[in-house]
């Protein structure tokens, strides 16, 4: 699986075999369609032309558009067809089977629209088509090496020799299952991923417990603000009698200090440059996936058909 390792952009992790087939395809259609347009003057170089790019588009669908990115705020995970997005709060965990997999938890909308679910906790699961993982040979590995463990030692001779017959030599060890490259590499991105949905979801509750504080202290101050403006207020209502005027001018002030208290506390909090790692999760159909597949297919129809 190929990745990029700068800090500063976003991680993109593909299968190398789908990019060498993507690119051995591209040559190999070039080629022929070279080919078609030099000698091809017939219905059946037109027809061939056709399913040439029909099936590039499929090959660009398959091959090319599959990958896993993990940038600052979330991960995306593109597949032939749809697109996923989902902050790193809602990424519950990142497993393998036959492909790796993304379980997703996030919490509805509280203002939800009538007849939609808001404020529950939804899950679901995706399947990334980037990472490929061996399970089955991983398996037939693990069941050898465990029938290597259970089979009987060496026979030794009446010297107590080892024979070296058959078994393996006296007091060596059995070696475990060897892990393939694609098996190692699926494995090594399962630990990028949830290490960086572990570490996002700490620095959120930090970002939380901090949030709080400054809005408690924001409200401390607005308090303190409004208990001065009504002294104020009740002041100047004693010493001029000029009633509800000016009190509601200082009952004004009051509120005034109090917003720009408040708006200062928020202005410092977003200076910080938070990320909002609880975006939920975003499922959408690519369109240019698809018109990769459907202009090519209606080309291919046009042709047979004229």
């Amino acid at each position: 699986m190929t990745a990029n390792q700068s800090p500063d952009k976003p991680q993109v992790f593909r299968s190398p075999t789908a990019v060498v087939v993507w690119v051995l395809w591209l040559l190999f259609a070039v080629g022929n369609w070279i080919d078609l347009a030099v000698q091809g003057r017939d219905h059946a170089s037109a027809v061939a032309a056709a399913i040439l790019l029909l099936a590039t588009g499929a090959a660009y669908v398959t091959a090319q558009r599959p990958r896993i990115i993990a940038d600052k705020t979330a991960l995306t995970v593109r597949n032939p067809l749809r697109d996923h997005r989902i902050g790193w709060t809602g990424v519950a965990e990142v497993d393998l089977a036959d492909l790796l997999r993304v379980h997703c938890r996030w919490a509805g909308p509280v203002d939800a629209a009538p007849g939609q679910p808001g404020g529950t906790e939804h899950h679901k699961v995706i399947s990334a088509w980037a990472v490929y993982y061996p399970r089955r040979r991983q398996f037939v590995a693990e069941a050898r090496a465990r029938r290597a463990v259970r089979s009987p030692g060496p026979r030794r001779s009446s010297l107590d020799l080892p024979s070296g017959a058959r078994g393996l030599p006296y007091g060596a060890a059995v070696s475990g299952p060897e892990t393939s490259t694609a098996g190692a590499e699926a494995e090594r991105i399962v630990r990028v991923l949830s290490e960086r949905a572990t570490a996002a979801k700490a620095e959120a509750v930090w970002a939380s417990g901090t949030a709080q504080a400054a809005g408690s202290e924001a409200a401390g101050k607005t308090r303190a603000a409004g208990a001065v403006a009504e002294t104020r207020a009740a002041g100047t209502v004693a010493e001029t009698g000029t009633g509800a005027a000016e009190t509601g001018t200082a009952a004004g002030t009051g509120t005034e200090a109090a917003s720009g208290t408040a708006a200062d506390s928020t202005t410092a909090l977003d200076a910080i440059g938070w990320p909002d790692w609880s975006e939920p999760l975003k499922s959408t159909w690519s369109g240019r996936a698809i018109a990769a597949l459907v202009i090519p297919a209606l080309i291919l129809l046009v042709v047979w058909l004229l």
